[in-house]
C-alpha cells in the first residue's frame, strides 16, 4: 500500500519538499543577504509557508501515532514532538551568532503565556459555547499546576535573586544543577503519567483499537517514519528560518522579545489546533494534556537541551524575566490554578484566560 493511500498526499509530500528546498537553498547560498537579489526573495517567500506546512506535518503524524498509542502516551509523543521543532528553531538561531542572549527565556515565556491563556481560554471558551460546562480530572490539572509552578519558578524567576553571577544569569554550576533537577522533576511527572497514576489523565472518552493488531503495528511504523521525516525536514528549514527572523526582527527594530513570540506561534499552531478541537469533541482532558504537557515539555526538555548546547556554544543564557513579565506569568498561574480547581469549567474562566493572553500580546509589541 502506498504512502498517500494511508495518509494523505501533503502529510508526507511536503516534508520531501522540505529537504530538496534545504539542499537547493545551501547550494545556492542562502544567507542574510537574501533580501538583495531575486532568488534569495523567492526563496524567503517560499522558505515561510512550507516550514509552516512541514510543522503541521510533523504534528500531523504525531497525532496519528498518539491515536494508535492511546492516552496518555500518544499525547506524550506529540508533545515532545513540538518540543524537537521548538529546540531545532532555538538552536538554530543560537548557532547564527546573533540570537540574543534572552532569546531562550522569550521562547519560553512566550510558550507558557500562550498555553495557560491563549490555549487553555480558546478551549475552555470553545467548549463552553457547545456545552455550557465541561469536566475534567481535577487530580491531573493540579499535577499539571503544581509541576508547572515549580519549573517556571525555578528556570525563569529564581536566577533573579541568586547572587554568584550578576545580572538575571545562573552560573555555570548553578545552570548544571538546575537542568539535572529539571529533568529528574520531569522524568518523576512522566512515570506518574505513563505508569503510576495513568488513569488520571485518559478522560472519560475511550479510543477504539483498532480491530487488527497488525494492520495497527504496520501504521504506527509507518507514521513513526514519517514523523521522523517531518522532523528532520523541520531541523534543517530552521537553519534558515533562523536568517530570516534575525534580519527581520533587526530591519523592523521590533522589540527582542518577538524572537521568542514567533517561534512559540510557529511551534505551538498546530498543537493548538488540536487542542481545540478536542475542547469542541467535549473532550477536554484531551486539550489539558495537550496544552499544559507542552508546556511542561517546554521547560523540562528545552532548558536543559540548550543549557549543555551553551557548554559548546559560549553563549551568555539569560533566564530571569523582568519584573513586569514575572507579574504576567504569576497572574496567569494564579488564574489557572482556580480555573482548574474544581474539576469544572465555564466560559467565564476562558474568557479571563483570553483577556490575560490578549494583554501579553499587547504588552510584547508595546513593552
Amino acid at each position: 500500500m502506498t504512502h498517500s493511500a494511508r495518509f494523505p498526499v501533503w502529510t508526507w509530500a511536503i516534508p520531501v519538499l522540505g529537504l530538496l528546498f534545504f539542499v537547493v537553498a545551501t547550494a545556492t547560498g542562502y544567507g542574510e543577504d537574501f533580501a538583495s537579489h531575486t532568488l534569495g526573495i523567492a526563496e524567503t517567500i517560499i522558505l515561510v509557508p512550507l516550514l509552516i506546512g512541514v510543522v503541521f506535518a510533523a504534528v500531523y503524524h504525531a497525532e496519528e501515532v498518539a491515536h494508535i498509542m492511546g492516552e496518555p502516551l500518544g499525547t506524550l509523543v506529540l508533545t515532545i514532538a513540538v518540543t524537537v521543532i521548538e529546540l531545532a528553531l532555538i538552536v538554530a538561531l543560537m548557532v547564527t551568532g546573533k540570537a540574543t542572549p534572552t532569546l531562550v527565556r522569550e521562547t519560553v515565556f512566550a510558550v507558557i503565556m500562550i498555553v495557560t491563556t491563549g490555549l487553555v481560554g480558546l478551549c475552555i471558551v470553545v467548549g463552553g459555547i457547545r456545552y455550557r460546562q465541561q469536566r475534567f480530572d481535577v487530580t491531573s490539572a493540579k499535577i499539571y499546576l503544581a509541576m508547572l509552578i515549580v519549573l517556571t519558578t525555578l528556570t525563569l524567576i529564581l536566577p533573579n535573586y541568586t547572587i554568584t553571577a550578576p545580572g538575571n544569569l545562573y552560573s555555570e554550576s548553578q545552570l548544571i544543577f538546575v537542568s539535572i533537577v529539571t529533568i529528574a522533576l520531569y522524568m518523576v511527572f512522566l512515570y506518574t503519567q505513563t505508569v503510576l497514576h495513568r488513569g488520571y489523565f485518559v478522560g472519560e472518552h475511550v479510543e477504539e483499537k483498532d480491530a487488527s493488531p497488525s494492520k495497527s503495528q504496520g501504521k504506527l511504523a509507518l507514521a513513526a517514519l514519517l514523523l521522523c521525516v517531518a522532523l528532520a525536514a523541520v531541523v534543517l528549514l530552521a537553519k534558515l528560518f533562523a536568517v530570516v527572523i534575525d534580519v527581520g526582527v533587526s530591519k523592523s527594530h521590533a522589540p527582542a522579545s518577538i524572537s521568542g513570540l514567533i517561534i512559540a506561534l510557529i511551534v505551538l499552531t498546530p498543537e493548538s489546533i488540536s487542542a481545540v478541537k478536542a475542547a469542541r469533541r467535549d473532550e477536554l482532558q484531551k486539550s489539558i494534556n495537550l496544552a499544559l504537557g507542552s508546556s511542561l515539555a517546554t521547560i523540562g526538555l528545552t532548558i536543559p537541551a540548550v543549557a549543555a548546547a551553551n557548554i559548546f556554544i559560549h553563549k551568555p543564557l539569560v533566564l530571569g524575566l523582568d519584573m513586569d513579565d514575572v507579574v504576567l506569568v504569576v497572574m496567569a498561574l494564579a488564574t489557572s490554578m482556580l480555573t482548574f480547581g474544581t474539576g469544572r469549567t465555564n466560559v467565564l474562566f476562558g474568557f479571563l484566560h483570553l483577556v490575560i493572553f490578549g494583554t501579553f500580546l499587547f504588552l510584547s509589541f508595546v513593552p
